[in-house]
C-alpha cells in the first residue's frame, strides 16, 4: 500500500508517494494549473499511477496542500459577501488600527475591502464585555437585512457582533434565521471562526472566512470529483495554516484555515527530516518558482503566530510562523527609473515561466541567470522531461537588462543571484535577529526546487555555519503531508489575573474547551491512544497591547495555581528573549487560553542509503560562475549515485529530478545514512 503527499507551487505541483511495505519514497513533479489547481492532480496521479504500475485502490492515504485560498485572497476572487453587524459598526473594516504601512505616502490607495460597504448591513443588537445582553437581538431587522442581500445576489453571508466572544446567543440566532431563509448561502460566524477579543482582527477574519467558503467549497468539489473518477477510495485530508492536517469537509467550513495551506507543510517536512540528521535548531528556507518562505525552529517546535495578514487582511487565527517574499526562481529581474538592478516580486508563475523553459516567456528571472551562470544544468531539467534553451535564457537577459543598462551577460547574471540573495537574506532575519535570535545558532534547511540552489549564499551572508539538505528538497512539501498530524486549534477569552488566586476562574473556561477538544478527536475517529491536547496561555503585562502565548503541557486535566505560577515564570522569561526585559514587579493578564488537539497518524521512516559513491566521481564538468566574471571549471554528478559517508569540497554540482543543489568553492559536503547532505561553510 502506498501514501501519497501532494503539494501545489506556483509553478509546479509536487507529488511524494511512500511505499508503505518497502519505505521506498518516489517523487514526482507536474506543471501547475492555475485556471484550475485539480487539473495538475489529476494529471500527476494519472501518470504515478501508470509510471509505477500501480491500481488506484493501493493509495492508502492522501494528504494534499493547497494555495487556491491564498490566490483567492491576492486576487479579490472569492465569493460574493454580505456582511451582518452590531449597529455602528460595519466601517471596522475600513477604519481597522488607523496603522498606514507607508506613512508618508500621500498618494497611496487604500486596501480594498473583501466586501463593500453596500453589503455590510447593521442591526440592533448589544452585549458587553461580560456577555450580557444589553440591547435584544431585533430579528425583524435580521429578515430585512437578508432580503437586501438576497437581492445582490450574495453568495455568503458573514456575521459579526461586538462582544460575540463573550456570549455566542445573538449570532446563533441569526445563523439558525440565515441557514432557515437563505439555505444555499455559506455563513461564517465569528463565535465559531475565532471566538477571542479584539473586534477588527476577528471580523477580518470572519469576513475572510466567508469570502473564502463557496471557492473552497468548489473546489473541494472538484477535487473529490477527480481523484473519485481516477479509483482512489480513500477520504483525503488538507493541510491548515497551523502544521496539522484536517477533513474535508472542516476545510469546506473552515476554509480560512487552509490560507498558508503549502509553506506550513513544508516546515513540518523539514523538521522531520532534519531531526534524521541530529538538527533540532534550524531555519527552514523553501525557494520555490514564485516565493521564499523561511521559519525559525526551535528545539524541534515551530513558531506559531495568531497576528498574521494573508495578502494583507488581518487572520486571527494559529498560523506557523512563515515569512514570506517575493524571490523565488521564476521572479522577473528589471531596471527601474535610477538604473538599478531590481529582481520581483512580479514572477513569470508557471505560464509562460522563464525564458529558458521555452515556453513563451521573455522576461530575465533566476532560472535565467542560473542557466547562464552555469549553475542549473543549460540543456534539461527534471532527468530530461524539461528541456532548457540556454539561448533564450541569455537573449532575455541581454535584451531586458544589458541592453537597458552598462552590464555585460555575466556581470547581469551575478547581479540577479546578489540582489535575490539579499531580499531573502533580509527575510531570515524577520525571524531571527527581529525575534531575538541570533540565526548563528541555527542550521539552515534548503529545500524547494530553487532552495538548494542559493543556500549557501543566504548561509554565508547570515554566518550561518551548516546548511542541510534533505534527500528529495523539491517535493519536501509534498513529504511534509505524510509526516503530519491530524490538529485542531481552540481558543476562549479569560481576562484574568496571573496569580494563583485566579485558578479556579481559568479552570472553568479550561473545561469547556478541554470538552470541546476531546469531542471533535472523537468525531474524527482518532483512537484514544493516539489523542493529545497540548495547552498554553496568552499572557502580557497589564496595559500593554499584545500577548505571548506561553506552553504549560500535555494530558492536563486541570488548571492548578501551581501551573499558574509556572507560566508567570515562563512569561517572563519569553518576555526577556523577545523584547530585551521583564518586569516581576508588573502585574500580568491572562488574555486567552488555547488547546491545541492532536490525533497522531503513522509516519514514514526515512530510508537508509546503503550504497553509492563516497568521493568525486570523474563526471563531466561544466564551466559554474560563482563569485566574479571568472569560470571555474566544476564537477557535475547525480545525487542518486552518491551514498553514506560521501564527503568532497567545493565546487560541486549535484543534479536530480527535483532540485540542484550547488556547492561553492571551499566549503565542505557529506552525506549522512538517510542521504541528506550537509555543507560546512567556509570562513564562517
Amino acid at each position: 500500500m502506498y501514501r501519497m503527499g501532494i503539494d501545489i507551487g506556483g509553478t509546479f505541483t509536487d507529488f511524494c508517494l511512500f511505499n508503505q511495505d518497502t519505505g521506498e519514497v518516489s517523487v514526482h513533479k507536474a506543471s501547475s494549473t492555475p485556471q484550475d489547481p485539480s487539473d495538475a492532480i489529476d494529471y500527476g496521479i494519472r501518470d504515478i499511477l501508470n509510471r509505477f504500475s500501480l491500481e488506484p485502490e493501493s493509495i492508502a492515504y492522501l494528504a494534499h496542500g493547497t494555495t487556491v485560498a491564498t490566490n483567492a485572497v491576492i486576487e479579490h476572487k472569492g465569493a460574493k459577501t454580505g456582511l451582518i453587524t452590531t449597529r455602528g459598526f460595519k466601517d471596522l473594516l475600513e477604519i481597522a488600527r488607523q496603522k498606514r504601512p507607508s506613512l508618508y505616502d500621500l498618494f497611496e490607495d487604500k486596501p480594498i475591502p473583501l466586501i463593500p460597504r453596500f453589503l455590510r448591513l447593521e442591526i440592533e443588537e448589544r452585549m458587553n464585555y461580560k456577555g450580557q445582553s444589553i440591547k435584544a437581538l431585533d430579528e425583524e431587522s435580521v429578515l430585512e437585512a437578508l432580503n437586501n442581500l438576497k437581492q445582490q445576489n450574495v453568495e455568503s453571508i458573514a456575521v459579526c457582533f461586538l462582544n460575540a466572544y463573550a456570549n455566542p446567543e445573538h449570532e446563533n440566532r441569526v445563523k439558525r434565521i440565515v441557514e432557515s431563509q437563505f439555505e444555499n448561502a455559506f455563513v461564517s460566524v465569528s463565535s465559531e471562526v475565532v471566538p477571542e477579543f479584539r473586534e477588527y482582527e476577528r471580523l477580518s477574519t470572519t469576513c475572510l472566512n466567508a469570502f473564502l467558503g463557496p471557492v473552497i467549497r468548489r473546489y473541494m468539489a472538484n477535487f473529490l470529483s477527480k481523484i473519485q473518477q481516477i479509483g482512489v477510495k480513500v477520504k483525503p485530508y488538507i493541510t491548515q495554516s497551523n502544521g496539522g492536517i484536517m477533513s474535508v469537509s472542516s476545510a469546506c467550513k473552515y476554509p480560512v484555515r487552509t490560507a498558508l495551506s503549502g509553506p506550513a507543510a513544508g516546515v513540518m517536512g523539514a523538521i522531520y527530516t532534519s531531526r534524521s540528521a541530529g538538527f533540532d535548531n534550524i531555519i527552514t528556507f523553501d525557494m520555490g518558482g514564485t516565493s521564499t518562505d523561511v521559519c525559525l525552529i526551535e528545539k524541534g517546535d515551530p513558531q506559531l503566530s495568531t497576528d498574521r495578514n494573508v495578502a494583507g487582511v488581518p487572520c486571527k487565527i494559529p498560523m506557523i510562523d512563515v515569512n514570506a517574499v517575493g524571490a523565488g526562481g521564476g521572479s522577473v529581474a528589471w531596471i527601474d527609473q535610477g538604473m538599478m538592478l531590481k529582481v520581483g516580486p512580479e514572477s513569470a508563475g508557471a505560464q509562460p515561466g522563464p525564458a529558458c523553459y521555452g515556453l513563451g516567456g521573455e522576461e530575465p528571472t533566476v532560472t535565467d541567470a542560473n542557466v547562464v551562470l552555469g549553475r542549473l544544468n543549460p540543456e534539461k531539467l527534471l532527468e530530461g522531461r524539461m528541456i532548457i534553451d540556454k539561448a533564450k535564457a541569455e537573449k532575455a537577459l541581454t535584451d531586458r537588462l544589458c541592453d537597458r543598462s552598462s552590464l555585460d551577460l555575466v556581470s547581469a547574471a551575478l547581479g540577479i543571484l546578489k540582489v535575490v540573495v539579499s531580499n531573502m537574506v533580509r527575510a531570515v532575519r524577520v525571524v531571527s535577529v527581529e525575534r531575538g535570535y541570533n540565526p548563528k545558532d541555527f542550521t539552515l534547511v534548503a529545500y524547494g526546487g530553487a532552495g538548494p540552489l542559493h543556500a549557501v549564499e543566504v548561509a554565508r551572508e547570515l554566518e550561518i555555519k551548516t546548511v542541510m539538505v534533505p534527500t528529495a528538497p523539491g517535493i519536501l512539501c509534498a513529504m511534509g503531508l505524510l509526516a503530519t498530524d491530524i490538529k485542531s486549534d481552540y481558543v476562549k477569552t479569560i481576562m484574568a489575573p496571573g496569580t494563583p488566586e485566579a485558578a479556579v476562574t481559568i479552570d472553568k473556561e479550561f473545561k469547556q474547551i478541554r470538552s470541546d477538544a476531546i469531542e471533535w478527536l472523537v468525531s474524527e475517529g482518532i483512537p484514544t491512544d493516539r489523542q493529545s491536547i497540548s495547552w498554553s496561555l496568552d499572557m502580557r503585562y497589564s496595559r500593554q497591547n499584545y500577548e505571548l502565548t506561553i506552553p504549560i503541557g500535555t494530558g492536563i486535566s486541570s488548571i492548578t495555581p501551581e501551573l499558574i505560577q509556572e507560566a508567570v515564570e515562563g512569561f517572563h522569561k519569553s518576555h526577556q528573549v523577545a523584547y530585551g526585559y521583564s518586569n516581576r514587579d508588573a502585574q500580568i493578564i491572562v488574555v486567552n487560553c488555547r488547546a491545541r488537539s492532536t490525533g497522531l497518524v503513522s509516519k514514514p521512516k526515512l530510508p537508509l542509503v546503503e550504497s553509492g559513491i563516497n568521493c568525486v566521481s570523474g563526471e563531466t564538468c561544466r564551466d559554474v560562475y560563482f563569485r566574479d566574471s571568472t569560470p571555474v571549471s566544476t564537477p557535475v554528478m547525480k545525487r542518486r549515485e552518491i551514498g553514506p559517508g560521501f564527503k568532497a569540497q567545493g565546487p560541486l554540482i549535484l543534479e536530480q529530478m527535483d532540485s540542484t543543489v550547488v556547492v561553492p568553492p571551499g566549503d565542505r559536503i557529506e552525506a549522512d545514512k538517510f542521504g541528506n547532505l550537509v555543507i560546512h561553510l567556509k570562513e564562517v
